[in-house]
């Protein structure tokens, strides 16, 4: 599942079928991947692709990005592991703990995205928290697909502007959606309601964006998509992003409690499937402001994987 993604390093988003020979593509498992790139097999690990990122990224540009991460590694430790949508997500760092990897697959197995990244560890706004507690900003039961304070659990953190960000959906017996997963009214989360985490008074609105096709184009001109910042008055401002197109129902100015519908969740943005993208900043700005480690309400800790109620 790809959701908001901002570069901040050498980052592959891979797949691809495979030319190599029945019996690699038999014997390369996921979990075969980090040894591999290690021993420079990138004609097996390419071979294990799906064929949509085919058409982005080659063998050639595979080996040219990895040569440049594990020449100074020699072993990688598993961090992470969930299971999504029939498909697999895997974390591992590197000896050193300098340089995260991530992969998922999908239902038949094959390797669909992957991911090199640098692992740096903020212990100064990882201890820093809100001034006030938030509730959460959904009803209902949802699951943390992102969400963390590390790479692993949550791939926002590798950019100041999104670190203590977190991608929420609905799920069922492990899938998001049941049906025709290109549809939006496939997916659980799709047109839920979204609803004010604290008092406050709306600073931004972007409506009218339309909805992606799950797994199809996204957005990247418009990530956030339709989006509702709320200023809590305290140097706090919440950001909800990829909104349902036109079913924001606030506006600049208006005041609003805790509780109080602002939108409905969609697709829109930076966005392949729907979900909501939560943080609070200290501005109202996503990209030009940095986010803040929430205090939430109960003293939850919402990270990958945690199912949370709203009532």
């Amino acid at each position: 599942m790809r959701m908001i993604f901002i570069a901040s390093a050498l980052a592959l988003g891979l797949a691809l079928s495979g030319c190599a020979s029945g019996k690699q593509e038999q014997d390369m498992k996921p979990e075969d991947v980090p040894q591999a790139l290690l021993d420079r097999k990138y004609g097996q690990i390419h071979s294990r692709f799906t064929d949509g990122f085919k058409q982005a990224v080659g063998e050639a540009d595979l080996r040219q990005v990895a040569d440049q991460v594990v020449s100074d590694i020699s072993s990688w430790k598993p961090m992470a592991k969930q299971s999504w949508n029939g498909g697999e997500y895997y974390g591992w760092a590197d000896d050193s703990g300098k340089w995260g990897l991530i992969l998922t697959t999908e239902e038949t197995g094959r390797i669909d995205s992957l991911l090199m990244m640098p692992v740096q560890p903020d212990p100064d706004t990882d201890a820093a928290r809100t001034k006030s507690a938030y509730g959460l900003p959904f009803t209902g039961e949802w699951t943390v697909f992102w969400g963390g304070e590390n790479v692993f659990e949550n791939y926002h953190y590798a950019v100041d502007s999104q670190r203590y960000a977190y991608d929420l959906v609905q799920t069922r017996d492990g899938y998001t959606y049941q049906g025709d997963k290109t549809k939006n009214e496939s997916y659980y989360a799709f047109g839920q309601p979204i609803v004010a985490s604290r008092d406050g008074t709306v600073a931004a609105v972007v409506d009218g964006i339309a909805d992606n096709e799950p797994g199809g184009r996204m957005d990247p001109e418009n990530p956030a998509g339709n989006v509702v910042v709320i200023d809590h008055g305290d140097g706090e401002f919440s950001i909800l992003a990829h909104l349902q197109k036109g079913s924001v129902s606030v506006q600049v100015g208006d005041r609003l409690s805790k509780g109080d519908q602002i939108g409905l969740c969609g697709n829109s943005g930076n966005s392949s499937e729907p979900h909501l993208h939560f943080q609070v900043s200290d501005g109202k700005d996503l990209f030009d402001s940095k986010s803040i480690r929430v205090h939430w309400e109960q003293d939850r800790e919402l990270r990958q994987g945690a199912v949370v109620d709203g009532g």
